[in-house]
């Protein structure tokens, strides 16, 4: 670069360029940790220059190190302001003689789970035990010292701001941050284990006659932009203004666009439109009687238990349920009523029946369907947000999408319900490699599940189907085969947008998500 272009270049520098230039005119390479270390630059403030001058060809990368940091997640935060629980139920139970559970869940600001294991963590390592009357009784406190090192730990690095290198980590503190840190599916570790990826740069030949340049310029009345402040009172008057380097390349600007999941979810209703499937449609918020009774569910079936289903927190009722239906249901229920069966045999509760919960699978529309008096012959299909207690990890999510679906007529057999099935899995969720496995559901019989190979993540399960029994179809005056299916939409988008973690589908990282976008299109 000739002389001229290299006071140009001079001329529209940044003041951050500027600064981080400054740091190389003893050492021409500097790592990103000394320049945060030397500089009162933020590393948002760091990362921006570097790219401006890497740009400009003025820094390069000469090495790139990947190092995994330890730091305290919002729970390790919490102890580090107010001790680990282990350590302060020690010290309630040191301070108050004669203290029991009770005593402390009333005392405390412990959530259940979280002093339940507290006590569970002490009792098993010697620290306390339960004397006669259920009273809580402190032991050796030596015992106590694993939840002392874990303290240490969690006080040190709430003295680092942006956590520590876990190589340089004390032994016993790399110890106690195996033991406690965060995996994958485990909300509540105490600390968290970033990758960060650590480069080196070093100046090209263009930075001794920049930098000499850069010396001679000055500096003290350079103006970066003009404001309506300094034209008002004309403080730009007398003062030089930084100039701007027209060749570099503009920033992105991406436009709008849908997101990659919900184009998927449009496509799969394109899909089934075009096979002649007609949508279904229902509430969010459901009755026992649609969710679960009308599809031959016991009233004493696990899946009704507060683990499993979200109740809602109030005395509100579903009194819409068309009384005929409702009484032929709970037939079918007690005795058979008339679907040829046995039942259940119990005393069906018709006030339990109609309490409120979150819709936990699609198949409470298909039942609302064949409640509405639907074609025969006919196609239904829903897509469906479904709710459900589960702990979340790669392939669980405690609210989901279902694709849910019911053909029903004359002509047709189980033999029907395997082809569609083969055919979803292979259209929306582009899947290879496809089996069926014998299941068993309430309202289903035969039933089957289907399986799928992911690249990345094996077998995996995307739903259930089979025949409604005539104890579902029968109180709704019904009388031709119907099959039936659910199927998760968030594992077949994984499946097909090539995704390894059912948390990617709703992920706010912008160039993932127009990764995606892309991918999917160019199936």
């Amino acid at each position: 670069m000739t002389d001229a272009g290299i006071l140009k270049l001079a001329e529209t520098l940044h003041p951050l360029e500027k600064k981080i230039l400054t740091l190389f005119c003893k050492d021409s390479q500097r790592s990103e940790e000394e320049m945060l270390r030397d500089s009162s630059l933020h590393p948002s403030q760091l990362s921006m220059g570097i790219g401006w001058l890497q740009t400009k060809e003025i820094l390069k990368v000469v090495d790139e190190k990947r190092r995994a940091c330890v730091l305290l997640t919002e729970i390790g935060l919490s102890y580090a302001k107010n001790r680990n629980p282990p350590l302060r139920i020690a010290d309630e139970i040191r301070q108050k003689q004669g203290l029991s559970v009770a005593d402390l869940k009333r005392q405390s600001d412990f959530d259940a789970e979280e002093l339940s294991s507290a006590i569970g963590a002490l009792k098993e390592a010697g620290a306390i035990r339960f004397a006669p009357g259920g009273v809580l009784e402190l032991l050796d406190r030596s015992n106590l010292s694993e939840f002392e090192r874990l303290q240490e730990t969690i006080d040190y690095l709430a003295s680092q701001e942006n956590g520590v290198e876990i190589t340089l980590l004390p032994g016993p503190f790399q110890a106690i941050v195996a033991a406690y840190h965060r995996k994958r599916g485990k909300s509540k570790g105490i600390f968290r284990v970033d990758e960060r990826i650590v480069r080196t740069y070093a100046t090209t030949e263009r930075f001794p006659p920049l930098y000499q340049a850069m010396q001679g310029l000055q500096p003290s009345d350079e103006i970066g932009g003009l404001t309506p402040e300094m034209l008002k009172d004309g403080q730009w008057r007398g003062r030089s203004f930084r100039k701007y380097n027209i060749s570099l390349p503009p920033s992105r600007i991406s436009g709008g666009r849908k997101h990659p999941y919900k184009s998927f979810l449009d496509q799969v209703k394109h899909k089934l439109v075009s096979m002649g499937f007609s949508e279904m449609r229902g509430p969010l918020v459901e009755s026992e009687f649609w969710n679960m009774d009308a599809l031959y569910m016991p009233q004493h079936h696990p899946a009704r238990e507060i683990h499993d289903v979200y109740f809602v927190k109030s005395s509100l009722q579903d009194h819409d349920i068309p009384s005929d239906i409702l009484a032929r249901v709970a037939a079918c229920h007690q005795t058979g009523g008339m679907s040829g069966s046995c039942g259940w045999r119990y005393s069906f509760d018709t006030v339990r029946t109609r309490r409120l919960i979150l819709r936990s699978q699609g198949t409470a529309i298909s039942a609302r369907t064949l409640g509405g008096r639907p074609n025969i012959p006919g196609k239904y299909f829903s897509i469906a947000r479904c709710f459900r207690y589960d702990h979340v990890d790669a392939t669980h999510a405690p609210d989901f999408f279902q694709v849910e679906g019911i053909v029903l007529g004359p002509e047709i057999h189980f033999g029907v319900l395997l082809g569609l099935l083969t055919l979803f899995a292979k259209e929306v969720a582009r899947a290879e490699e496809i089996k069926f496995l014998p299941a068993y559901f309430p309202f289903t019989e035969p039933s089957v599940e289907m399986h799928v190979r992911h690249p990345k993540l094996g077998w995996m399960e995307l739903g259930g189907a089979g025949l409604f029994r005539p104890e579902v179809t029968q109180p709704f005056g019904t009388d031709v085969p119907v099959i039936a299916w659910g199927l998760g939409l968030d594992r077949m988008a994984m499946v097909a947008l090539s995704l390894s973690d059912i948390r990617d589908l709703f992920s706010p990282d912008l160039g993932l998500i127009r990764s995606q976008s892309i991918q999917y299109a160019n199936h």
